[in-house]
């Protein structure tokens, strides 16, 4: 396939090829993403756009695809992808979705977006997200709500919902995201794309801009468990001189075993993901993914993650802690938004936070002042810290009897855009089965195994142990080898 109309089609791997053999040019590829994405704006997956930069970007990776002249050179050189909007980029405006940085421009690119345009990636734009990453819908965002290009009135997930849209309907080939409590895996179950989050440490958080940050982790968002793979191998690696809980973990090839046969894998089946509140068509798709896992010789065994339920509370007490604080820097003095009209400094900072910030952003921030106030530290934080601990250890103890946890994303297919109201507490809840691999920081990951209700996509979560991704690349791609889920694709989004 050598024409443009057919480049949104192809995968990053496909892409790549094509790139290589010089059966296109990264310039024309450029091109051609920039035009379908400006021409579904309305989608509301992109914030930004630079196309200068881009095309500046192209066409530097074409000189460096006719200079290699058939040597080695980066898989992913000239291979478009887009940013969420959480990491910072000298080219293009940084606003983590909110009033509180609408314009800013940073004057260094974070350690992730380096990293991919280090292999040559061409960055077509930014990518919506929930404000500062909170949300489950991808409605918090200051500049309006993404839609999911699979039902135009529900919502992508959240908080990188952008970055699942696009790549659903082909208006990018692949992404990047951020996942704190789900915020990868869960987005990119309700759009029917692939997406991990890998284990804590993994990928730089220099130049995220910080929700909480002993849970904010970056990962890749695409069709294939292939493209991730090719992603993640670009993105992970330590950065000890800019992010102190980067691991000392050379960075490493995770297509390396991607066609391993998995007859003899051991699929963990949490008993607490299919209980109530897990609703029918997404149970069903999910069994049927099992199914066809033990299809391909894979063993399910029966396990209990018993504190599934309090994971809820404790992340409700420790993200909202941690962004109290990180928050705190936006306060109209350095920069970002200032309040027009002030008498005084404190009347400055309370004005400026009262106007930069959104109403999920401000109570997440009250929640978290409130739980480590004097007299309450003990009481929540603390305690909430003993159970995460008790969480991660249920998991060690799961690790005993399989080698990969196989479940459901979220209860239930993506919901109508404003279906939650005013009710915070429904968007928690949505969370239940990718809260407690966050809080134990490991590695998982979404693809997608069907459709449910009103013809909706459903994505199976896998959960490795630590250092795992991998496996879980392994487990997936061989699932995406067997079926052809992954090549569904939304209607209205073809040529």
């Amino acid at each position: 396939m050598t024409t443009t109309t057919a480049l949104h089609d192809l995968t990053v791997a496909q892409l790549a090829d094509l790139l290589h053999a010089r059966k296109v040019s990264a310039l024309e590829t450029a091109q051609h993403f920039l035009t379908r994405a400006q021409a579904h704006a309305s989608l509301g997956a992109f914030l930004d756009f630079n196309e200068e930069a881009s095309l500046r970007q192209a066409r530097a990776a074409d000189l460096a695809l006719a200079a290699s002249r058939g040597s080695a050179t980066p898989t992913l050189l000239g291979v478009p992808l887009a940013h969420k909007d959480i990491f910072v980029t000298r080219d293009f405006v940084s606003t983590a979705g909110s009033r509180m940085l609408a314009g800013y421009r940073s004057p260094f690119d974070a350690t992730v977006v380096a990293k991919l345009a280090a292999h040559g990636m061409v960055t077509l734009g930014k990518l919506n997200c929930d404000e500062f990453a909170m949300g489950s819908a991808n409605e918090n965002s200051a500049f309006g709500p993404v839609k999911n290009p699979w039902d135009l009135t529900r919502t992508p997930g959240g908080s990188s919902g952008g970055s699942a849209a696009a790549v659903a309907a082909r208006l990018v080939p692949a992404a990047t995201g951020t996942d704190t409590g789900g915020s990868i895996r869960q987005p990119a179950s309700f759009c029917g794309i692939t997406g991990i989050k890998p284990t804590y440490g993994r990928a730089s958080r220099y130049g995220m801009v910080a929700f909480a940050s002993s849970l904010d982790q970056a990962g890749p968002m695409a069709r294939t468990a292939q493209d991730c793979a090719l992603l993640l191998s670009a993105m992970c690696g330590p950065d000890p001189d800019r992010d102190s809980t980067s691991l000392d973990v050379p960075a490493e090839d995770f297509t390396r075993s991607l066609n391993e046969p998995i007859a003899s894998l051991r699929i963990g089946v949490p008993t607490e993901f299919f209980g109530e509140g897990l609703t029918d068509d997404v149970r069903a798709a999910v069994d049927a993914a099992l199914k066809e896992y033990e299809k391909l010789g894979a063993k399910l065994v029966p396990i209990s993650l018993p504190r599934t339920e309090l994971s809820i509370p404790v992340y409700y007490i420790i993200a909202p802690a941690e962004a109290s604080s990180n928050l705190s820097r936006f306060d109209g003095v350095k920069f970002g938004h200032r309040a027009a009209q002030y008498a005084d400094l404190t009347d400055m900072y309370k004005k400026t936070r009262a106007e930069g910030f959104g109403e999920e952003v401000k109570r997440r921030i009250m929640i978290g002042a409130y739980v480590l106030s004097h007299g309450y530290y003990d009481a929540y934080y603390l305690q909430a810290q003993k159970i995460r601990r008790m969480i991660a250890d249920d998991f060690q103890q799961a690790f005993k009897q399989c080698d990969v946890i196989a479940g459901p994303v979220a209860p239930t297919v993506a919901w109508q855009l404003g279906g939650h109201g005013n009710d915070p507490l429904a968007d928690y809840l949505a969370d239940i089965f990718t809260l407690p691999g966050s809080l134990a920081g490991l590695p998982g990951m979404s693809l997608p195994v069907g459709l449910g209700a009103n013809q909706m996509p459903v994505g199976l979560q896998l959960i490795g142990n630590y250092l795992q991704e991998a496996r879980l690349l392994n487990v997936a791609h061989r699932f995406q080898q067997a079926t052809d889920w992954h090549l569904a694709r939304p209607e209205g989004f073809g040529a």
